[in-house]
């Protein structure tokens, strides 16, 4: 499976181990999307301090227009290098309190209707990032063998 890496993707997922080809990209929404599919499907990653630092000040305004775009697409997650209990112990660099970056990244998992997916670590997060992908590529193949499959009856038929 060929995966699109966007080319500002400063900590890229190598998916060594995965049945995958990453390939650099510009991605308009997201870290991680597949050919053909990148205004309908993307992963973005966040490692944990990076996360806290986009609910704050002007990163907060670019991640928010971030979350928006996605909201748009049949795939759309946010992966997080870290597990949840990490924001609730206040385990990142930064004055940011534990409460408001939970209270913060609530409201945007309701605004904007995108999943937060705490995957403990890098290599959970990289597992997931290739989980999410290929089970949309896999959807996507069967919804067109059906469509197909339909269309062909439907000419047979008449």
């Amino acid at each position: 499976m060929r995966i699109l890496v966007d080319t500002r993707e400063q900590a890229p997922f190598t998916f060594a181990g995965y049945e995958a080809h990453p390939e650099p990209a510009t991605l308009p929404v997201g870290d991680y999307s597949l050919p053909g599919f990148q205004d309908r499907a993307a992963v973005e990653r966040k490692s944990l301090n990076d996360l806290i630092g986009c609910l704050m000040g002007k990163d907060r305004e670019r991640f928010e227009r971030e979350l928006a775009r996605g909201r748009h697409y049949d795939l759309f997650a946010v992966v997080v290098e870290a597990p949840l209990s990490a924001v609730s112990q206040g385990r990142y660099r930064s004055e940011m309190k534990a409460q408001a970056a939970l209270q913060s990244i609530i409201t945007f998992q309701v605004r904007y209707r995108v999943p937060f997916v705490w995957c403990g670590n890098r290599a959970g997060a990289e597992y997931m990032t290739y989980g999410l992908l290929s089970k949309f590529l896999r959807e996507i193949g069967e919804r067109y063998t059906l469509a197909v499959k339909t269309q062909d009856r439907k000419e047979k038929a008449a």
